[in-house]
């Protein structure tokens, strides 16, 4: 035990020092746009004002609002030309924009297979019947994707599931490039599963290669897993991991009796590596992740800790410790899925709810939403009321997509014209870097055909994530508080430099202000503003 303690203790301090390197060299980075932000008065004005996340949050400014595309299972793309899918695609970014989603979650690793050309995983066959073939003529999904995200100023998160690699089919589905063909001792059959064995170190190391390979190549904006880590336990069948617990487990010094414990550990190890290549890579690229609902029931916790429920559980059956992953900052964000009803027996969704918030530890925390089962109970409006209320609860997240693209119980409509009737922006991320962009200047309005341009100029340097990424345009009638905490006060979000603005009744005169936005959602403190004259 206390030579499995100094181990734990080891790796610990080593992943610190390695996670206080990386957020050095993520300052030093940005030093210079930081230096000039604190040394500036608008700068030391905003530090006065702590309570202004608080304000931004109630108001409805501040909100995280995704939407899960997932993709296995989903036949319909195989059957689409490539030039047919990107025209879908661009369908369902522009109605989910409607609906004021600014973060799309798209599933580009289903099954140890890739949305993207990749020489490490072959090509998925969700996305062209047959795995390992290659969409003809060529194109690069996920690379389309992220660049119409962004047009529309939504945020792009690539979601990998780490551990699967056929979910159904058993091997018969593999490729021949795929690593199950080279080296199938890596891997656990289990039920209609086959799953990487999470306790092989070289693994974790190869996880950890492929979200590398993502963020080094592409501009996503967060690496996003769900709640599959260990597979879901199915009665009678025991997950064959005796020989790797023999050689990695008990060869490191495990009890015969913490196979258990050993196995959350190897989580907790992909967890900490993956936030760790991410920080060498990208150090503004998050993490996030969306476990099963139930971190642990109270009956199962000795100090009674856990949540009033009585269902399945992350840390003993999935061996996901989410919650110590939130304590140590390993996920930047953390989106359990309460996809139960109010009142549910077993996994009451106001339990969940309350019992989550009052241990985000200071981490961004989102709900997700199960639109189906909300809509079929005719309870979004209690929903949607409980997680503004909860002081650390920053937003919903919606599964899935499909459903609000297709209006299930009017969720779409009640979206647009109530819930998300005006734009959030993403909560800031401030415990990843606090500092605030620079504002805009040179602002400029130009009067032209049925229309003003409204244009600027900016610190943006894509090398640096504390200098802006995006801009926000606020309209304020002239004499009105120039309200940056108002949601109703933005008429839009751009990565332009310049927004068209239709000429309004012509007869009284407004304010147009721009602020500019981080990688990292700070936002500079009061925006550079300009008349505009009937």
């Amino acid at each position: 035990m206390i030579a499995h303690v100094m181990r734990n203790w080891r790796y610990s301090v080593a992943f610190a020092l390695m996670v206080s390197m990386a957020v050095l060299l993520m300052w030093s980075v940005s030093s210079k746009t930081l230096a000039e932000t604190k040394a500036s008065p608008a700068r030391k004005e905003a530090q006065t004002k702590p309570d202004r996340a608080r304000i931004e949050k109630a108001s409805g400014k501040r909100e995280f609002r995704g939407a899960w595309i997932h993709t296995v299972f989903q036949e319909e793309y195989a059957k689409m030309s490539p030039a047919e899918m990107r025209k879908d695609f661009v369908r369902k970014l522009d109605f989910l924009k409607k609906c004021g989603i600014n973060a799309v979650i798209f599933q580009v690793r289903p099954e140890a297979d890739a949305w993207y050309p990749s020489r490490l995983e072959p090509w998925s066959r969700f996305l062209t019947g047959k795995q390992g073939s290659a969409p003809q003529p060529l194109w690069d999904p996920m690379e389309f994707l992220i660049e119409e995200c962004h047009k529309r100023n939504m945020e792009f998160h690539a979601w990998l599931n780490p551990y699967r690699a056929s979910a159904s089919g058993g091997s018969a589905i593999f490729a021949k490039n795929h690593l199950y063909q080279r080296e199938p001792g890596r891997f656990v059959q289990y039920g209609k599963l086959i799953v990487f064995d999470p306790g092989i170190p070289a693994n974790r190391q190869f996880i950890c290669s492929v979200i590398k390979d993502i963020v080094s190549r592409y501009d996503v904006d967060a690496i996003h897993m769900d709640d599959y880590f260990y597979p879901y336990p199915e009665k009678g069948v025991e997950f064959d991991d005796r020989e790797s617990f023999r050689r990695y487990g008990q060869g490191a010094g495990w009890g015969a009796d913490q196979k258990e414990d050993w196995r959350r550990d190897n989580v907790n190890r992909l967890i900490q590596e993956i936030k760790h290549t991410i920080l060498d890579v990208k150090p503004w690229v998050r993490l996030g992740v969306s476990p099963f609902g139930i971190y642990r029931n109270k009956n199962s916790t000795p100090d009674g800790s856990g949540s009033d429920t009585g269902g399945l559980q992350n840390y003993k059956d999935l061996y996901a410790d989410v919650l110590k992953w939130v304590q140590f900052g390993w996920i930047d964000y953390n989106i359990p899925q309460i996809y139960w009803e109010i009142g549910h027996k077993t996994a009451d969704y106001a339990t969940l709810a309350e019992w989550w918030n009052r241990n985000a530890n200071g981490r961004h925390l989102y709900i997700g939403q199960n639109v189906v089962r909300t809509m079929e109970m005719k309870e979004l409006r209690e929903k949607m009321e409980m997680s503004r209320k909860y002081s650390n609860i920053g937003g919903n997240c919606f599964w899935p997509a499909n459903e609000l693209l297709k209006n299930t119980g009017g969720i779409a409509t009640q979206l647009q014209t109530n819930y998300h009737r005006y734009p959030a922006l993403i909560p800031a991320y401030t415990r990843m870097n606090p500092g605030e962009p620079a504002e805009v200047q040179s602002l400029t309005l130009k009067k032209g055909e049925g229309a003003y341009l409204l244009e600027w100029k900016s610190d943006a340097n894509i090398r640096n994530p504390s200098s802006a990424n995006y801009y926000v345009i606020y309209r304020v009638s002239d004499g009105s508080p120039m309200d940056l905490t108002r949601p109703e006060n933005i008429i839009g979000t751009t990565r332009q430099t310049s927004i068209r603005i239709p000429f309004r009744d012509g007869k009284r005169q407004y304010l147009y202000g721009v602020t500019a936005v981080n990688r990292f959602h700070n936002e500079s403190p009061k925006g550079v503003w300009k008349r505009v004259k009937p």
